[in-house]
């Protein structure tokens, strides 16, 4: 059973898609709540089902937990000043990790960080369904992130994700305020579909 979702964003869609679809969105106003064990092992679950080209399954996940105060702390001095000014309140942070070549033939996987969106995306639905959000970050520093965390060689760091229930949005600096509470948008399917050859539109 989905929980209730706080300061619900729900998406204006042009198509009927279902309730986690419309209702995810990716908020900086978090709760320092501990998250339950059980669910965090959940939302790992869910990452590990995603699927994946030749099944290679290229995803680690290097986890922050903010009563594990050294680990935690170093991961948030790795991620953008700005990012930090929120971030900090998430209690669980978690570094995704993709490992670049291919098990069986040693070749680049050129659909590994495609591969790892796949498993953040299921990780995040499953958050989605368990009334927690995630955000996630670019603005990290991935040499810092091999070296603190001994990320060995042929694995690159792709996102720094924060977890957590949804905090209070008056706690956020004024600089970010606006655009919590500012209504989510997309381009329209129009815009990116094609039928047949690019530009030939779909719809």
């Amino acid at each position: 059973m989905v929980e209730e979702i706080i300061d619900q964003k729900v998406a204006s869609v042009e198509y009927p898609v279902i309730d986690l679809i419309k209702n995810r969105w990716s908020p900086r106003a978090f709760s320092s709540s501990p998250i339950e064990e059980e669910k965090i092992m959940s939302l790992i679950e869910a990452a590990r089902w995603a699927p994946s080209c030749f099944n290679e399954q290229p995803w680690n996940f290097i986890l922050f937990k903010k009563e594990n105060q050294e680990a935690y702390k170093n991961i948030i001095d790795i991620i953008s000043f700005k990012n930090q000014l929120w971030a900090k309140a998430a209690p669980l942070i978690i570094l995704s990790v993709a490992k670049i070549n291919f098990k069986h033939s040693r070749e680049i996987n050129k659909h590994a960080l495609h591969d790892v969106g796949a498993a953040v995306s299921n990780l995040t639905m499953q958050a989605n369904s368990m009334g927690l959000y995630v955000h996630q970050m670019a603005g990290f520093n991935t040499d810092k992130a091999k070296e603190l965390f001994n990320i060995p060689e042929g694995y690159e760091p792709v996102t720094a994700i924060a977890v957590g229930y949804y905090g209070n949005k008056d706690d956020l600096p004024e600089e970010f305020f606006k655009s919590e509470i500012a209504e989510r948008n997309r381009k329209s399917a129009a815009e990116f579909t094609f039928e047949g050859k690019w530009h030939d539109k779909l719809i």
